[in-house]
């Protein structure tokens, strides 16, 4: 389960997202329990990624094999605002690459590591679900 805080209009919101799938999401917000329908659209190509337990951060996850190339990934469900990075150009480990929006709130992608963007895999104004890849970093 995801644990966020978000402050809209002076009013804290608790929200916890239990579950993600193709077309459901399973959310408790201020203790509330949603079961919430989502709509695809045509933009939506990606399927989300189920994990483990994990620490709740507005930054990619990424996997990588060493020195091989590393796929950043969709941090959670949102609309990408910004790319403020290209094919071939070199980034640092913490250059921010995305702004991606969830939940209308502004979240800042980050490079995983040292490198240079072999592949954005997305555009601007694309919605993606969590764990869809972004970017490939060589």
């Amino acid at each position: 389960m995801k644990n966020f805080k978000y402050k809209i209009n002076g009013n804290v919101y608790e929200v916890a997202i239990d579950s993600i799938d193709d077309t459901n999401a399973k959310v408790e917000v201020n203790g509330i329990a949603y079961d919430v329908i989502i709509e695809q659209t045509e933009q939506q190509v990606s399927k989300p990624v189920k994990r483990g337990a994990q620490a709740t951060q507005a930054t990619a996850s990424a996997s990588s094999q060493g020195g091989a190339a590393s796929t950043v990934k969709s941090p959670l469900p949102g609309i990408i605002l910004d790319i403020t990075c290209g094919v071939g150009d070199s980034v640092n480990k913490g250059q921010q690459i995305m702004v991606l929006e969830a939940m209308k709130m502004e979240n800042a992608i980050n490079a995983d590591r040292d490198g240079v963007i072999k592949e954005i895999k997305v555009t601007k104004g694309e919605t993606v679900l969590e764990g869809a890849a972004l970017v490939v970093i060589g």
